[in-house]
């Protein structure tokens, strides 16, 4: 299919509406086992779609694990006698969900039975929007950024409020062990202290016999004047060589090393002295240290190995039970900004609604006037802009409405097809082809504004003729000067604008 404009043509029942069938395949369309030729085992679409360089489409193929053929997406789409279908994407295997939801942003397919793109009300809006220019970009800009930190806040206030019962359990939790462990007064080190001071009185009687022999042997005994003590020993080693020790300066240096070795003794003997004397072997004493450490325990084995570790889960312990209990103060002033952002949020979908509203008008009139010129002098075409009410909305307009990111209106074209005819959307107020004279007027008026780069009319023309077929072949031409248009036609009025002629032939 060539750019521009490609006029498909034939002898009504030549297959024209494969090239609908076919593409409506490749965009995702329901499998239907009749599709297969008789004896065949399988019917076979394959569809390459040049992508524009940075389009929203990419972005979705390559998550899907597909690849662009030289800026090209190659699609195919098989279909069994039996009535299986598969789907492949830029050479991937994927869902047949994935090619639908590809379908709005690559062709626009308008035929009696196969109406898509517009059809849609989030297309509608999204058309309308692109139309209204700055008039809807700028406050809706800012009303997305208001709406995505209204967004946020409300989760947060609901995660607050939702795990309250969950909050105040472990708040009362962490008191109970904070309550615990200031009950004992810890200090830091104060386990390996006590384990020493244990393990030593425990050992008393042993440890005073200890440090009593060594004092003994290493100053003597008062109750054993005669034995023989190391102090004693190394004092007459001494007086030995002083009195010799003028003759030869090696010897007096030797003479003071055994004069050092003496004080040494000395302060030993002292200081084993002192510790025998100062060695508690109070039974109660040790009592109390177990009795400290048994308390001590109890601690470690609920908050921490050592400690030093459970004064450490108290001060986090303290942090966080700060945190918990400021809970209602967080939520009075998430409370607070949320009301205010949902304030905001209200002015900013008013300043959207009128946007639209007025748009809106100038659309309608636009593709009124274009309805003339295809053979609907008669009818009408507006627009519906409604809102939901929802107590938990937003306030517009003194009432509350839902809202959601792109604003508060629910947006919808509607059709009167002749006088006295009530409008109603377009899907149902129009038959097959005066729904695609309406799409084709609205994508004439929409032209340049509606990112589809393809659009497909099937039938545009039927019930038409003369003058009528004319202005369509015109508006499919002044389309055509901003997207890829095919069209299926029996008619030549609209043929005969076509930049490229595919005639369809039975044999």
């Amino acid at each position: 299919l060539s750019p521009g404009f490609t006029a498909v043509t034939g002898e009504t029942g030549a297959g024209k509406t494969m090239v609908v069938t076919s593409l409506g395949l490749l965009l995702g369309g329901r499998a239907d086992p009749a599709l297969v030729r008789i004896g065949a085992e399988k019917a076979v679409v394959e569809g390459r779609i040049a992508v524009p360089e940075g389009a929203p489409v990419v972005v979705r193929v390559e998550e899907a694990g597909a690849e662009l053929d030289d800026g090209a997406l190659l699609i195919s789409r098989t279909v069994s006698a039996e009535g299986r279908s598969r789907a492949h994407l830029g050479g991937r295997s994927v869902p047949v969900g994935m090619l639908a939801e590809l379908a709005d942003e690559l062709v626009a397919v308008h035929g009696q039975t196969d109406q898509q793109g517009l059809l849609k009300l989030t297309r509608q809006r999204q058309a309308l929007d692109r139309y209204a220019g700055d008039a809807v970009a700028v406050p809706l800009a800012k009303y997305a950024e208001a709406y995505r930190r209204l967004r946020a806040v409300s989760v947060e206030l609901e995660e607050i409020v939702t795990r309250a019962r969950e909050r105040a359990q472990e708040a009362d939790m962490l008191r109970f062990g904070l309550e615990e462990i200031a009950g004992v007064e810890p200090r830091a080190g104060e386990d390996v202290e006590l384990a020493e001071e244990a393990e030593r009185l425990g050992h008393a009687e042993a440890l005073s016999s200890a440090a009593t022999a060594a004092h003994a042997a290493l100053a003597g005994n008062p109750e054993d004047p005669e034995g023989i003590d190391a102090a004693t020993l190394v004092a007459g080693a001494q007086r030995a060589l002083d009195a010799v020790r003028s003759h030869d300066p090696a010897l007096a240096a030797l003479a003071d090393r055994i004069g050092e070795i003496g004080i040494l003794l000395g302060d030993v003997a002292g200081e084993l002295a002192g510790y025998a004397d100062d060695l508690d072997a109070d039974p109660l004493r040790l009592a109390a240290v177990e009795e400290r450490r048994a308390a001590l325990n109890a601690l470690t084995r609920k908050y921490g190995e050592n400690i030093a570790a459970v004064l450490g889960w108290a001060e986090e312990g303290t942090s966080r039970l700060t945190e918990l209990d400021s809970d209602d103060d967080r939520i009075g002033e998430l409370t607070a900004e949320r009301d205010a952002l949902r304030t905001e949020l209200g002015g900013l979908a008013q300043a959207l609604t009128d946007a639209r509203t007025e748009a809106a008008e100038r659309f309608a009139a636009a593709v009124t006037a274009e309805l003339a010129s295809l053979a609907m002098p008669h009818a009408r075409v507006s627009f519906a802009l409604r809102q939901t009410e929802d107590p938990e909305g937003v306030e517009v307009g003194g009432r509350t409405v839902a809202y959601g990111p792109s604003g508060v209106d629910e947006v919808e074209l509607l059709l009167a097809p002749h006088p006295g005819a009530p409008p109603r959307p377009i899907a149902k107020g129009a038959s097959g082809g005066e729904l695609s004279r309406v799409m084709l007027a609205v994508e004439v008026v929409f032209a340049g504004t509606d990112p589809v780069p393809t659009y497909l009319f099937d039938e545009v023309d039927a019930g038409v003729g003369g003058k009528a077929a004319v202005e369509i072949g015109r508006r499919l031409a002044r389309l055509a000067k901003t997207a890829q248009v095919v069209v299926v036609t029996h008619l030549p009025q609209v043929a005969a604008f076509a930049d490229r002629q595919l005639l369809v032939e039975k044999t």
